[in-house]
Parts: C-alpha cells; structure tokens; sequence
C-alpha cells in the first residue's frame, strides 16, 4: 500500500504543480488513496520532497535526486563556491563561475536532476544550462539563487 502510495505521489508531482499537502491529499483521494494529513506529512519526509519554484511565482513539491550519502552537499559547495552570475537567454541560461570551476558547476546543475533542466554544457568559466521549456527558465534561475545563497 505505501510503495504503491510513494509511486502515486511521484507520478502526481510529476504531472501537476501541487504547492500544499491538502492539494496533494485531494488528488490522492481522487486516485482512490485514503490519507490523513499525518501520512502526508509523513509520505513527504520519507521520499524526501523539496519545494521549487515555477514560473507562476507559486512553489510545487518535486523530487529531489540524491547520489551516494553527502553528495548532495558536495554538490551545494561546489555551487556556491563557483557560482558568480546567471542570465537569461531564452530557454538557455548562461551560469558564469570562477575561472576553471564551470564544469564542476555544470556537473553540480545535472546532479540536482531538475526536471526543467534538458542539460549542461560547460567551458572554462561559462555554462549554457538548457531548459526544457522557455516559461521555466526564470523558476530555474530563482532555484540556483536560492541554492547559491544558502
């Protein structure tokens, strides 16, 4: 029951921007999944669910992929050691780093698995991050502030 349930919520994050638990228990209940705010909360802690930006302004719950124990963290220090700027350029973003860390940072960018984000290609101190769809350039772009400022 919960395996199936942890698999419903993914798909549900997946296909719509769910910003609350109770946007989340409603479409739970619609797909036939009995749930109280506690199994929610619970659900939510246990496959480790983050809040991201959209381009809407609004925030939606998405899953956020981690590699082997502490390289999540790793991968945040070498953001915000070798981030400097981002820009946008349609559905590109152009990430300045420290000269010689942009493809540290590039590497970092396709380990956080955003689903906006189609790929990275890094030279010396630039990198042109491609987004998926023009409209979700500006919530990645608020997402790498967010984490560089941390």
């Amino acid at each position: 029951m919960k395996i199936g349930r942890h698999a419903k919520i993914i798909d549900l994050i997946n296909r719509y921007d769910i910003e609350t638990q109770e946007e989340l228990a409603k479409y739970l209940k619609e797909e036939g999944f009995r749930v109280t705010q506690a199994t929610i909360s619970r659900d939510i802690r246990e496959l480790k669910l983050t809040k991201i930006s959209v381009s809407s302004g609004r925030q939606k719950y998405a899953v956020m992929q981690s590699g082997p124990a502490g390289m999540n963290e790793k991968y945040l220090r070498v953001l915000q050691d070798g981030f400097l700027t981002v820009d946008v350029a349609g559905n590109l973003l152009v990430i300045r780093t420290v000269s010689g860390m942009a493809m540290a940072v590039a590497a970092a960018l396709d380990a956080m698995n955003w689903s906006e984000v189609a790929g990275c290609i890094a030279g010396d101190d630039t990198i042109f991050c491609a987004v998926h769809k023009l409209e979700d350039a500006p919530a990645v772009m608020e997402n790498i502030r967010r984490v560089v400022s941390k």
